[in-house]
């Protein structure tokens, strides 16, 4: 037998949407809240930056070794190859500077379009393949964060960066990196490795030798390793020579010899001998094939 569909009437209808309305309010309150809830959370765990800013402040942070130990690292005044900013050679800063982060005086912590180019690339790869972390971003991640590559970690790293540029000079900042940046096994800071590569004093080296250091870097344990690719590191320093010579850090004699030197330094050209008479840029008391230092076999116990 066939029922006739039952009709609601106009009031009992509108009671319908009212509860409907409700409910959907209901769930976007509740959603607001958790999102409210979790951004208080993630702002209170955030690391207070405040203290980096006292030039006498010493911090132990861990740091992985090549063997993947965590170890122990003072970064500061406590350290004994702690550096200040100014007894860095001129063209020291400017070589890390122009190999890590070009826009690094410009930016608040985040550098937008290399994020954007980034972003794009790490699309199209299907995978975060690609960092485009300012000088900044990899102080934070290095003082404060894993090197998991998540998109968590690196919103946190973007918001320490933030509250790091909002406290600290730009002349602190690059000191602490400096003092910080991997050189090689358990070697952190431009102190270290230039004793580790070139076993001289920090305020000694050349513009040749800056690029060198600088050209390491991006991958001191294996994209970048000098003992393992001489050849590579050659080329990305003679990059970085050419665009610290375009920031007129460097004016054309200079850049042609540090250019030159770069090869020495690397072991793909034999060093010069040089009487001790004579004084140029390129004044290295070595015999001919003389292996860098760096290159020299490590000492056993």
């Amino acid at each position: 037998m066939y029922a006739k569909p039952i009709e609601l009437s106009p009031a009992a209808s509108l009671s319908v949407a009212a509860r409907i309305m409700r409910l959907f309010s209901s769930l976007l309150f509740l959603l607001v809240c958790l999102a409210a809830a979790g951004a208080i959370h993630f702002w209170a765990s955030l690391p207070n930056v405040a203290n980096l800013a006292d030039p006498q402040t010493s911090i132990t942070i861990s740091v992985r070794d090549w063997e993947g130990q965590e170890q122990p690292f003072s970064l500061g005044p406590q350290n004994p190859d702690w550096t200040p900013l100014e007894a860095f050679p001129e063209h020291l800063p400017w070589a890390v500077v122009v190999a890590e982060d070009g826009a690094f005086y410009k930016h608040h912590g985040i550098d937008l379009q290399a994020l954007h180019e980034a972003l794009i690339y790490d699309l199209q790869q299907q995978r975060m393949a690609r960092g485009a972390s300012t000088i900044t971003q990899q102080l934070a991640k290095n003082l404060y964060l894993s090197r998991e590559k998540t998109v968590l970690r690196k919103l946190r790293e973007a918001v320490i960066a933030w509250r790091i540029e909002n406290s600290l000079s730009k002349e602190r900042i690059l000191e602490l990196y400096l003092n910080l940046v991997e050189l090689g096994p358990m070697v952190h800071g431009i102190t270290a490795g230039t004793r580790y590569h070139l076993d001289k004093p920090v305020t000694k080296l050349s513009s040749a030798e800056s690029a060198f250091l600088a050209a390491i870097l991006p991958g001191p344990r294996i994209a970048f390793n000098p003992r393992k690719r001489p050849e590579r590191v050659a080329e990305r320093a003679k990059k970085l020579l050419y665009f610290m010579q375009l920031r007129r850090v460097l004016e054309g004699p200079q850049y042609e010899l540090a250019t030159r030197e770069v090869d020495i330094i690397t072991g793909i050209a034999p060093r010069p001998v040089v009487q001790p008479a004579q004084h140029t840029p390129m004044n290295l008391l070595y015999e001919v094939g003389q292996r860098p230092p760096w290159q020299l076999p490590l000492a056993t116990s």
